[in-house]
């Protein structure tokens, strides 16, 4: 679990170089600016993640235009590991198949059940619009497009990171 004190919100997607990241960074600097930044433990994990890659700079970028100190995005990317399915009370997905890819994290492993799993697992999307379904409760993922998928992407973030 988390600290004690503080609520534990990691969030994934794929590569956790584009969205996840973004969002990490997003829900820090909005927590920083309602005075609550320290009753959160906020990290971000892809479910196919190269260790230690930088945040893209599309998301970079996005950030920056929107104010966010780009150090709220993290320094480098990793893979969700078991242990972080009870670390964090809240792990919020990118994308349908991201969940997809955590609960099959959560019950299966060479090794036996996985013990535990007691986190909350959520899509960002719903947040801000309950009764999405389909493609529209998925963050598109930007990674091989422009300005404009960024900016896409980021406004998708943020009204489910206002609403988290």
């Amino acid at each position: 679990m988390s600290t004690p004190g503080t609520r534990g919100v990691l969030f994934v997607c794929h590569a956790n170089m584009c969205r996840s990241p973004l969002a990490a960074g997003v829900f820090a600097h909005l927590a920083i600016e309602a005075g609550v930044r320290e009753r959160f433990e906020i990290d971000s994990a892809g479910t196919w993640a190269a260790e230690g890659i930088a945040p893209h700079p599309g998301s970079v970028e996005a950030a920056r235009r929107h104010g966010i100190d780009v150090g709220l995005l993290g320094t480098g990317s990793r893979s969700i590991v078991p242990n972080d399915l009870d670390r964090f009370e809240h792990i919020v997905v990118m994308d349908r198949r991201n969940l997809a890819d955590i609960e099959r994290l959560r019950r299966i492993s060479a090794f036996g059940p996985v013990v535990g799993g007691s986190a909350e697992i959520s899509l960002l999307r719903r947040f801000s619009d309950p009764r999405a379904s389909g493609r529209d409760v998925d963050v598109p993922d930007p990674v091989r497009g422009g300005h404009e998928q960024f900016e896409a992407a980021y406004t998708i973030i943020e009204a489910g990171c206002r609403a988290l």
